[in-house]
């Protein structure tokens, strides 16, 4: 089942959700489709084509958002489920500096990592060891929540993520 993107009646990102709850919105008329997906649902007497896009058809008032959770789901998403050491799909976390050594679970100093380069560089700092980050890890900003929600992100989305971005 595909998902769709709930923008705000100003056409701001709200949130992610699948597509059948997004005809429901339509059909409902809380929201209108901006775009359609090639996705089609079946009732017993009609088939509807699932919204990839819809608006709010009223305003809603946005909580304030605080940063992305550091998770295990998080890391990989921001990373592209690649190793950051030497670009192969990754299937552990690494911390840049061991917390042995006194580095933190934070942003800054997780990464993904396949198994040979985390068992690798061991405990051990980057200068001691003959590897080096293909980029550095960071804090993921703006609207990263997206990317952890679907995974890729459709193209039909980004000419509504790009100008929120």
């Amino acid at each position: 089942m595909g998902h769709a993107l709930v923008l705000n009646a100003t056409y701001e990102p709200l949130c992610v959700v699948p597509a059948r709850r997004a005809l429901l919105l339509v059909l409902m008329r809380k929201a209108i489709s901006v775009e359609d997906s090639d996705l089609v649902l079946h009732s017993s007497s009609i088939q509807l084509r699932a919204p990839a896009v819809v608006r709010l058809t009223r305003y809603v008032r946005i909580p304030y958002r605080g940063p992305v959770p550091l998770t295990r789901r998080a890391v990989f998403a921001r990373d592209g489920g690649r190793c950051v050491y030497c670009g192969v799909p990754a299937t552990s976390i690494d911390h840049v500096v061991p917390r042995s050594r006194g580095g933190g679970h934070t942003w800054e100093n997780v990464v993904a990592a396949c198994r040979p380069c985390n068992v690798r560089k061991r405990d051990r700092f980057l200068h001691e060891t003959t590897m080096q980050l293909y980029r550095p890890p960071a804090v993921p900003r703006g609207l990263a929540w997206i990317a952890l929600a679907v995974g890729p992100v459709p193209e039909s989305w980004t000419p509504y993520l790009l100008p929120a971005a």
